[in-house]
């Protein structure tokens, strides 16, 4: 999917907030709205990215492309209980909660590993957002419906093991602040 009209504003503007923050390394998701969400940063911030397969979204099976409402109407469930379903593999045909997460950890390991110690972006999608903070902070993953992760929003975690730190979750510079 292409990012809409309002999506391509929101990345412009995520890339203005972030232009006074230094990055030493950039990631992107191989999926097009990452990709040009990614853009924005890279021609404002001049981030040089490498695609990283592992941070693509979870795959949906049965219900990729398909609205809230038909996922209720089709499955019988509720479609904002998704963490849960795909953390008991209910989901018809999705990927594997299990490979999901080992997709995800695999990616997080190798930024980690490279790049000690540094400030990393990371652009990806809210399921992979909610599983590195699963993960990084040791939490069940359907925890993570209890926070917000909306589109070109920034989340900061701090990582130095054995402590991680959530410093910021879903700043959303595009959004008037109260």
């Amino acid at each position: 999917m292409e990012l809409s009209p309002l999506g391509q504003e929101q990345a412009r503007q995520l890339a203005a907030h972030l232009r006074p923050t230094h990055v030493d390394a950039a990631y992107v998701s191989p999926l097009r709205r990452a990709q040009q969400t990614m853009a924005a940063l890279a021609a404002t911030n001049g981030y040089q990215p490498v695609v990283l397969d592992d941070l693509r979204e979870v795959d949906f099976g049965a219900w990729t492309g398909l609205s809230w409402e038909e996922v209720r109407t089709r499955f019988g469930c509720s479609p904002f209980e998704w963490l849960e379903q795909l953390s008991q593999d209910a989901i018809p045909e999705a990927e594997p909660v299990e490979a999901f997460r080992d997709r995800v950890a695999r990616a997080m390991e190798r930024i980690t590993t490279a790049h000690p110690n540094q400030t990393v972006a990371v652009v990806c999608h809210g399921g992979v957002i909610r599983m590195l903070l699963a993960e990084l902070l040791r939490v069940p993953l359907p925890t993570m419906a209890h926070f917000e992760v909306d589109y070109a929003s920034i989340s900061v975690v701090e990582f130095c093991p054995p402590r991680t730190e959530l410093v910021l979750l879903n700043r959303t510079p595009w959004r008037r602040q109260p």
